[in-house]
């Protein structure tokens, strides 16, 4: 049971054995002046009233919010001795009594030790310290005076006693055994042992209260298994739980007994640590346990001859002054394990006020994107992509979002949101029709193109409706030419799906004249063998290869690697984020087909894009008629 609960469980008792003790012993005074033996009686009396007192003293004393654990555990010892004198009062009584024949106070006598040995092993059930003793002081007297009567009656009364008293002990440890395992049960978890999130958020509750009366501080580590799913799904749920368990126990080896371990559900554990004085030993030591149980969590593990290596993502919280709720630490400590998973898992994050600010910041970005299409916020640009002879032959569709209040968010900010919430099948169902628009418009007022390429969201690609949509978009904007020019692009990380269902898809878009392209190529999980299976026309090589070309010759190597692989794949190539001559003669040279970036053009407006291909032909134009000349 949760210490502090079982505390103030038996707190509640005090207050109820002071009210059985005071009321009847009334009763007992009254029937003692009218026998004679007011005396004694009086003074036992005293000596009630004064028990009680101290009693009602501990009652007070109780604050389970502000007592360290030394100082409840004196609470307790105390708490014990007054339960021990008070029902020893009653067998007290039953001395002053039971020799009170002629006026037959000993059958009162023996009917109330009976009842106080029936109160104590109902009412201390709870703690086998409490009733076993007490059950003692209680019927151990009745049982001497039955065998003290010296006829055959009393010996039988002292047998009978004996078996009530063996009755109330198996009862009492009975019960006592049924409460604790049900307790157990509430407060564990099936699996491992542990601490369950039940106890895990109670304990938090009293211990942040605690803190805060104390001035003291402590701390909470939410460990998160990295890629656990896959051991469940490629392994089995059986292996996957003897990991569990054995991840458990590693921890429990840890951590010893100055901490509070529980297991939330799935793969998330938690751990509580106790106090500290200081706020900087607590953030230091916290830092340094997270590691050690890091790499100690990283050893192998050999589950039914399965060779496993395992890591997680951990995120520290400091518990003090700031706020006295547990959610709250416990969702900072949730936002740190989930940035040590963004920053490539197997790592530890201290929560701390700049990642609070980012993590606001998101929220409110994310907040604010459910609105953007709504108040008309999400705008389109176009990116020229030139050829070799810097010719205007197409466009890289990108999204721009201008909010009130934060101005002009990246696509790198908004876009993972809008993966992550959903948003992004609505605003890329969007883009799609926006730029279907676009390339229809420009068909209309004569614009030739090549190619009109638009990104695509592996989540958008994957929805159920993508396909439909396509189709009546493309029937709806575009002719059997325009639809030859779009160039669908996927990114690399599309490759961890499904294989066979990305073929399907693909296929059944390029039947209706669709092309693709894999964007960000030499970044990710791309192959040789996903190059030649899936159906894609285009490579696209990353910016971060081309931004270093005059750098790194590691990254001259790359470009040349990726343009070679297209050529053997028979693929044409883009490459993106040129800013200068050198990049543009280094990619043309090594055979690139196609260009884009700030060395041509900014992402341009619709009418500033029509503009810049009316003047790029007119240039292209010019120097054909001198080339002539």
């Amino acid at each position: 049971m949760n210490q502090r609960n079982f505390y103030t469980f038996l707190q509640k008792h005090i207050l109820l054995m002071i009210g059985l003790s005071l009321l009847p012993g009334l009763a007992y005074i009254g029937l003692a002046w009218l026998n004679g033996i007011a005396t004694p009686a009086f003074i036992w009396y005293v000596l009630v009233i004064a028990v009680s007192l101290w009693g009602y003293s501990l009652y007070r004393q109780y604050n389970p919010e502000h007592m360290l654990s030394d100082a409840l555990n004196r609470w307790y010892m105390k708490m014990m001795i007054f339960f021990y004198i008070i029902f020893a009062l009653w067998s007290l009584v039953f001395v002053l009594y039971a020799p009170a024949v002629k006026s037959h106070l000993n059958y009162i006598a023996i009917f109330t030790q009976l009842g106080a040995a029936v109160v104590a092993s109902t009412l201390l059930i709870s703690d086998k310290r409490l009733f076993f003793p007490v059950l003692v002081i209680l019927m151990l007297p009745l049982v001497i005076y039955f065998m003290l009567i010296g006829e055959w009656y009393g010996y039988v009364l002292s047998v009978f006693a004996t078996v009530l008293w063996g009755v109330l002990l198996y009862a009492s440890d009975k019960s006592y055994q049924l409460l604790q395992e049900n307790y157990y049960q509430a407060q564990h978890d099936s699996l491992t042992g542990l601490f369950n999130r039940r106890y895990f958020v109670d304990y938090m509750d009293q211990l942040i209260k605690r803190v805060q009366y104390s001035q003291k501080f402590a701390y909470i580590l939410l460990i998160d298994l990295d890629h656990f799913k896959t051991i469940n799904d490629t392994l089995g749920h059986e292996v996957g739980d003897k990991v569990l368990i054995e991840v458990a126990r590693r921890i429990e080896a840890y951590c010893g007994e100055n901490h509070v371990i529980s297991r939330l559900g799935g793969d998330e554990f938690t751990i509580v640590s106790g106090e500290f004085e200081e706020m900087l030993h607590c953030r230091e030591f916290s830092q340094d346990f997270a590691e050690k149980l890091l790499q100690r969590l990283k050893e192998p593990y050999v589950i039914d001859r399965h060779h496993l290596y395992l890591s997680a993502s951990i995120g520290v919280n400091g518990i003090g002054r700031k706020s006295s709720e547990a959610r709250h630490f416990i969702k900072e400590a949730d936002i740190a394990m989930y940035e040590a998973k963004a920053q490539g898992r197997d790592g530890i994050i201290v929560f701390n006020e700049a990642l609070a600010k980012r993590v606001e910041y998101h929220l409110e970005l994310e907040r604010r994107l459910y609105f953007a299409l709504e108040h008309n916020e999400i705008d389109l640009r176009y990116q020229p992509q030139m050829n070799s002879r810097k010719e205007l032959i197409g466009c890289e569709v990108l999204v721009r979002w201008k909010n009130e209040k934060f101005g002009f968010v990246p696509p790198s900010e908004f876009i993972g949101i809008a993966e992550k919430t959903g948003l992004i099948i609505e605003l890329g169902g969007y883009i799609m029709e926006e730029s279907f628009k676009t390339l229809k418009a420009w068909n209309e007022q004569g614009i030739v193109l090549e190619q009109f390429s638009i990104n695509l969201s592996v989540r958008q690609f994957f929805h159920a409706d993508f396909l439909v949509q396509v189709e009546a978009l493309t029937e709806k904007y575009l002719t059997d030419r325009t639809r030859k020019l779009i160039v669908f692009e996927v990114t690399e990380t599309i490759i961890i799906e499904d294989m066979y269902k990305i073929i399907a898809i693909m296929n059944k878009l390029r039947r209706i004249g669709i092309a693709f392209s894999m964007d960000d190529f030499g970044t990710g999980y791309s192959s040789l063998g996903s190059l030649r299976q899936m159906p894609i026309d285009e490579l696209k090589v990353d910016r971060s290869f081309v931004s270093h070309i005059s750098k790194y010759e590691s990254d001259k190597l790359m470009i040349t690697t990726i343009l070679a692989m297209a050529k053997i794949f028979d693929l044409k190539t883009v490459a993106e984020g040129v800013e200068n001559e050198e990049q543009f003669e280094f990619l043309k040279d090594n055979g690139c087909n196609v260009f884009q970036g700030f060395y041509f053009s900014k992402p341009l407006e619709q009418k500033a894009f029509e503009r810049y291909y009316l003047n790029n032909r007119e240039q292209r134009r010019i120097e054909i008629n001198e080339e002539h000349e």
